[in-house]
């Protein structure tokens, strides 16, 4: 029988061979998941033997892996920041990119609502996903707030809702099942809106690494034509329901800046911020309610 390190070196590389990204890490990461610990304390294991049930479920994992599936759905699980979240096929993988996104809602939110004392915020985050955006605003903000989560999928609230009690924050958000923000009926009412919505151009989805077009779900990664139909939607939304000084945060793709600095302007907004991630990219818009 061999031990988990032999298995290890020969799952890496037949992953490899069969050109999965980043092979050795998802063998590490599909052990990890059997034995119920952390990577980084995988080496006191190495030398055991796996029994038969471990071993199968390792094969079961690197097959669905050379299929294609995404390793964060394999796996059912991914971190995001503070929280390890439920990760499936209802909803769009969550990304390093989006975690930054987070960091600068919450430098927002403590520089506009620093009194504990004043009237909590309300926070939407528009297409919520997994919930991880949502989630981990609720997590990090230490102040009163009410955050709400929508997703027009009910797959999708589904997830988020059993991510929320997973992480234990089902008393601190609400997930609603809607189509944007078209059911807030009184004007300025949100305080903040945050969105990492589908923004790939139509033409382009057919072009993506299979590992996400034949995965991922098509309705949180088609953005229309140019990429901006959301877009254009939630800034016109957000006019009726933002109050005066509110703000409005988006993920957007990397050859977008422009046209989110125009939109923004065009509708009135102040401080209208087009920032890069690490990879030196346009990934992020906001701007403020004047």
């Amino acid at each position: 029988m061999k031990t988990w390190n032999e298995i290890l070196a020969l799952g890496g590389t037949y992953l490899a061979e069969k050109g999965v990204p980043d092979a050795t890490l998802a063998a590490e990461l599909l052990m990890a998941r059997l034995l119920g610990c952390g990577r980084g304390f995988l080496a006191p294991h190495l030398a055991e033997t796996p029994d038969d049930r471990h071993l199968e479920a390792m094969r079961r994992g690197m097959a669905r892996l050379v299929k294609g599936e995404p390793i964060q759905y394999v796996l059912g699980e991914w971190d995001f920041r503070r929280l390890t979240l439920g990760c499936d096929r209802r909803a769009l993988i969550p990304r390093p990119e989006t975690e930054e996104l987070v960091t600068r809602v919450l430098k927002f939110m403590r520089a506009r609502f620093p009194d504990e004392e004043a009237t909590p915020p309300l926070v939407v985050d528009v297409g919520t996903g997994t919930g991880c955006i949502i989630l981990s605003l609720a997590r990090e903000f230490a102040r009163p707030a009410d955050f709400l989560g929508i997703d027009i999928s009910p797959d999708a609230i589904a997830l988020a809702k059993e991510n929320a009690v997973r992480c234990e924050l089902a008393d601190r958000v609400k997930f609603v099942v809607t189509d944007g923000l078209d059911d807030f009926d009184e004007p300025e009412t949100v305080d903040v809106i945050v969105s990492n919505p589908p923004y790939i151009r139509t033409g382009v989805c057919e072009t993506l690494d299979p590992r996400i077009r034949d995965y991922e779900p098509r309705n949180a990664l088609d953005g229309g034509v140019e990429g901006l139909d959301f877009y254009e939607r939630l800034v016109a939304d957000a006019l009726n329901v933002l109050k005066p000084g509110g703000g409005v945060f988006f993920e957007i793709g990397e050859d977008q800046g422009p046209a989110l600095q125009k939109l923004f302007f065009d509708a009135g907004f102040d401080d209208i911020r087009i920032e890069k991630d690490y990879a030196g990219h346009d990934r992020y818009a906001s701007a403020v309610l004047s």
